[in-house]
This record gives C-alpha cells, structure tokens and sequence, in this order.
C-alpha cells in the first residue's frame, strides 16, 4: 500500500513527515529504496533540526545518495501538494539537480565529521602501537654455537676472543666460550650467542664482522656449528618440571627425617 504525503515544503507537511519517520527508518521497508528518493527529491531545503526525525532521515538518504548506495524498487509512495494531489511517483524520479551522483565523490561524504588532528595523531599512534606489539609478539630468538678459526699457532687467543666480543649490535648477546684443539698446536675458539632473529643476520655478522677489519687480523674464517631456535614454551615447561622436580626431592628428604626421628 502506498504512503502517501502532502505539502512536505510547509511546516505541516514537515510535521507529519517528522511523526512517521518516528518509528520508521526508511519511508517503505527496511532499506533504502526510490521512495526515499521520491520524498528527498519533493523537499526544496533540508528539514531543521526542528524536526528531528525528518532531519536524520534527510541527511542519511543524502549520504546514500552520494554513495549510490540506492538500489531497491520500493513498494509505491504518493506525494501530494496544493497544486496536485496523489501524484503517481514517476519511474525513475529525476533526482540529479538535487543531489548529483559522482563515484569519485566518495571522499567527500562524511557521515560522522571531520576527523581533528589529535583523532588522527592518535589514530597514528594506536596503529603503530599495533604493529610494534604484533612485531614483537613474532620475533623468535636462536642459540648459535660458532667455531673461529685462527690463522695460525702464533695467534693470539686472547686478543681472537676481545676482537669476536667487540662486535655488539642490538638482538645479540654473547655467551660462554672453550678453546678447542684443532691439531699441530692449532686452536679453535668455540663461542656460543643469542640472537634475535629479526634484528640479528648470522651470515651478515660473519662476513661483515668477524671476518672483516679490524677483527679479521685474528681471524681466518668462522663455521656455524649448530643453531637451533629457542622456544619459550619449552623454556617454560622445564622450569615448571625442575620446579616440580625440587618440590619432590624435597618431599622425600622430608619423609625420610620423619622416618629417622620416628624411630
């Protein structure tokens, strides 16, 4: 059944417009169709704030409008004025003087007001707080075991190891270290180092570092003898099994003292 509305430019018209609208977010159904295009297009200026109800319904059909984000058929809305009354709505409503279509004219609509320099600086600052926490979360971290390699028996091991512990950077850390006998009075030095493997590149730190000036005086080349990456799940679980492990050593020390004062 159609809707029906009369003088919608006169504060009566306006008024019945803004009662209907009360319940209701479209003129017929439950999405935007030509009826609303129909009723937008009989009003010469948009509704005051007056009529609260006519108003949101204006300015969200005008958003639409915008958007082409107008595709229902409706189900028939008449409007009436003082010149004409129960006018049939025409097929396809000429809407284009009073609110023109352009699809690259998205990024003019804004249904919620423009966005301030503190939203958008905080914007910035939550997504880059996002992302810093995301890159984080993703880092693992490997146990690097290296063999380096002397150049002959005359090098000094000592100074071998100072020139290998220079080299910091952010996500490695230097561990223990042994001298290894290679043969013909030949040494080796075998150092362990954790990285993190998304600040740290191994094969970077050898070449660039280690078997470059000024440590490369020293050094005649290194070799990766294991790397193998860290879980922190199985950290986790073997401190909870060597916590477990205590509590029951110390369970059984404390029976056997009870067992010895008993008797």
């Amino acid at each position: 059944m159609a809707v029906a509305f009369a003088n919608l430019n006169a504060a009566s018209g306006l008024q019945k417009l803004n009662d209907y609208l009360l319940t209701r977010s479209y003129i017929t159904g439950y999405q935007a169709s030509k009826d609303d295009i129909a009723v937008y297009a009989a009003l010469n200026t948009p509704p005051s704030s007056e009529y609260v109800n006519a108003a949101r319904w204006y300015n969200h059909i005008d958003a639409l409008l915008r958007l082409s984000g107008i595709a229902e058929e409706g189900k028939g809305v008449k409007i009436e004025s003082t010149a004409t009354l129960l006018e049939e709505i025409p097929a396809t409503p000429a809407v284009a003087d009073k609110a023109p279509v352009d699809e690259d004219d998205d990024d003019d609509v804004d249904l919620f007001g423009e966005e301030t320099e503190e939203e958008k600086k905080a914007a910035e600052e939550r997504a880059a707080a996002v992302k810093a926490s995301a890159k984080k979360k993703e880092s693992g971290k490997s146990s690097v075991l290296l063999d380096v390699k002397p150049w002959d028996d005359e090098t000094d091991m000592k100074k071998l190891e100072e020139a290998v512990r220079s080299v910091q950077m952010e996500g490695l850390l230097w561990g223990a270290s042994k001298l290894v006998a290679v043969g013909y009075g030949i040494k080796k030095l075998q150092i362990m180092m954790t990285i993190v493997d998304d600040l740290v590149s191994v094969d970077e730190l050898i070449e660039e570092y280690l078997c470059a000036e000024p440590a490369n005086e020293y050094i005649q080349s290194c070799d990766i003898v294991a790397f193998n990456k860290i879980c922190e799940i199985c950290l986790g679980t073997a401190s909870l099994r060597l916590r477990f492990l205590v509590m029951l050593f110390s369970k059984i020390v404390q029976w056997y003292v009870n067992r010895f004062l008993a008797s």
